[in-house]
């Protein structure tokens, strides 16, 4: 399965991947939402950051999966800054899933910069920080 994932432009989430300072992606939500339990070991996510440009500029392969039970925002907290150092969250990110009931930990391997490209939307008119994708090829915006 690949995965479209969008990172957060402000906290430098993109290039941090590129220097390999970080190494692992999170997602939480309140509720078990996707991401949730459709990850897994030798998945592909592709980045994209949420500045407008539409985008994917990277690549990376899943290494390892976690996935939290319900979670106290004690033990939500806690869990992140145990992997704060792979995780590299900034004050924002920090804030915004801590305390959050479920969380996805993924351990990425084998980033590579891609040459940019863009993906059709129109597939995916929820908008959400987390696509499903089958084949990347069927989502490629075509060139005009």
């Amino acid at each position: 399965m690949n995965h479209i994932v969008y990172l957060d432009h402000k906290a430098n989430e993109l290039e941090n991947l590129k220097s390999g300072e970080k190494t692992m992606i999170i997602r939480g939500a309140m509720g078990r939402r996707t991401p949730y339990g459709e990850v897994s070991v030798g998945d592909i996510l592709y980045f994209i950051e949420n500045k407008g440009d539409g985008l994917i500029k990277g690549a990376a392969e899943v290494k390892e999966v976690f996935n939290s039970g319900k979670l106290t925002k004690e033990e939500s907290a806690e869990l992140i800054e145990k992997h704060q150092d792979k995780l590299m969250l900034d004050t924002g990110l920090l804030k915004r899933f801590s305390g959050k009931r479920y969380i996805e930990l993924f351990t990425i391997t084998n980033f590579e910069v891609l040459e940019p490209f863009a993906f059709d939307r129109s597939k995916y008119p929820k908008m959400d920080d987390w696509l499903l994708v089958e084949d990347m090829e069927t989502i490629k915006a075509q060139k005009t």
